[in-house]
């Protein structure tokens, strides 16, 4: 008996490793070298290929492909129809098929990626930052940095419950959560309210 759930339409590779408490919703496929961590859900229609790591707590809403050379750290969100890419310079003529062709992708912990964004393969998204629906990354994304626009740009800098942060100076406090973060030299990290 399995530890999580998956709809009888869902085909799941042997191979496969999938934690406890993850949910798989119809027309996925998971190929057999995905792992998937603890407590993720997986929409309509989400394909996930061969060497992909997702960590705990991701979420990944309906028609999204997790290609080879991409990971998703613990409770990432992945908003519907996002596309992540794996070869830059894709040719039909001259295939890049194998996995020293594709470039790795990370998603770091509790970043979002809003519906229909595209990212570009090879970038960083670090951690708690939050790409806007449509967006195209093309770059790596600073922590806790608000981006949006193609090429997506950085608007603003958002706090870990999604909100976004005003900074006086070079500190901000969430006016919905009172988390505390410093702002310097283009980072912003949190902080301890004194």
């Amino acid at each position: 008996m399995n530890d999580y759930s998956a709809h009888e339409s869902a085909y799941i590779d042997e191979g496969a490793q999938i934690g406890a408490g993850t949910r798989i919703w119809h027309f996925c496929h998971i190929m057999p070298g995905a792992v998937i961590g603890k407590n993720c859900s997986l929409g309509q229609n989400v394909f996930v290929a061969n060497g992909v790591v997702i960590g705990d707590g991701v979420k990944i809403q309906n028609n999204v492909s997790i290609y080879e050379g991409v990971i998703l750290e613990d409770y990432v969100f992945c908003g519907p129809s996002m596309v992540f890419t794996n070869v830059k310079t894709p040719r039909s003529a001259f295939p890049r098929n194998t996995s020293a062709d594709y470039q790795i992708t990370r998603v770091k912990h509790g970043a979002s990626i809003g519906a229909n964004a595209t990212i570009v393969c090879g970038v960083t998204i670090h951690q708690w930052a939050f790409i806007a629906a449509g967006a195209v990354v093309t770059k790596d994304v600073p922590a806790y940095a608000l981006m949006a626009g193609v090429p997506a740009r950085r608007i603003g800098w958002v706090c870990e419950c999604g909100e976004t942060l005003h900074f006086e100076g070079e500190r901000a406090v969430c006016a919905a959560c009172g988390r505390a973060y410093e702002l310097n030299d283009e980072q912003v990290k949190r902080v301890e309210q004194p």
